[in-house]
């Protein structure tokens, strides 16, 4: 399955091959042929790119999930209390992100910012972000879409008000990118700096 946000660039893609295919059949073989092998293979790239697999969140009421794929690059105190767990996308991985706990969200912030390569430090902080706060039974979450140098652009759906099950979709962040969940005093991490995770299903903190 792809997410919808990819046939923004899928559409064009595939027009570009069907261009290639009227050339090599009414003009030149070898430009048509050209533009149809560049389209295809945007194609694909973009296809790959923007997959959204489904995925089985744990069926545990006391934990906090995993928002997106990728690496955590962070897990310690946060300014404001908490525990910070940061994940960094590559281009590789889905980038569809996903809600860490159910409950209705209460703030939906876009935070303009820096463009500082997601894995940097002070990226998680300084760079562009989308905030996101959830009212869950274990009180007020908060989770993040982070920019990087590639990503310029956060998706995120939720409105004010709506009511979301753990592990639903909330949108997706373009091309390389960051994600933060705070978990609040009483969870536990349950990852490691290092560690390779999953959105929807790798459970990052449990409460104690």
């Amino acid at each position: 399955m792809m997410a919808r946000d990819g046939w923004l660039f899928v559409g064009p893609a595939l027009a570009v091959v069907a261009v290639g295919g009227l050339l090599w059949l009414f003009g030149s073989r070898v430009v048509g042929g050209t533009f149809a092998v560049i389209g295809l293979l945007a194609t694909i790239a973009f296809a790959y790119f923007f997959r959204d697999p489904e995925r089985r969140p744990p069926n545990d009421p006391n934990a906090i999930i995993a928002t997106a794929d990728g690496r955590i690059v962070v897990v310690g105190p946060h300014p404001s209390g908490g525990t910070q767990i940061h994940t960094f996308l590559s281009v590789l991985d889905v980038h569809v992100n996903r809600a860490p706990v159910a409950g209705v969200v209460r703030g939906n912030v876009h935070r303009p910012g820096k463009f500082k390569l997601a894995w940097e430090e002070g990226a998680g902080s300084e760079n562009e972000r989308q905030d996101l706060t959830i009212e869950s039974a274990h009180g007020l979450i908060h989770s993040a879409q982070i920019a990087g140098i590639l990503a310029r652009r956060i998706v995120c759906r939720p409105q004010v008000g709506d009511t979301l099950r753990q592990g639903d979709r909330i949108g997706m962040i373009r091309f390389g990118s960051r994600a933060e969940v705070i978990a609040p005093g009483g969870f536990e991490p349950t990852v490691k700096v290092g560690d390779r995770v999953k959105g929807g299903e790798t459970i990052l903190a449990r409460k104690k």
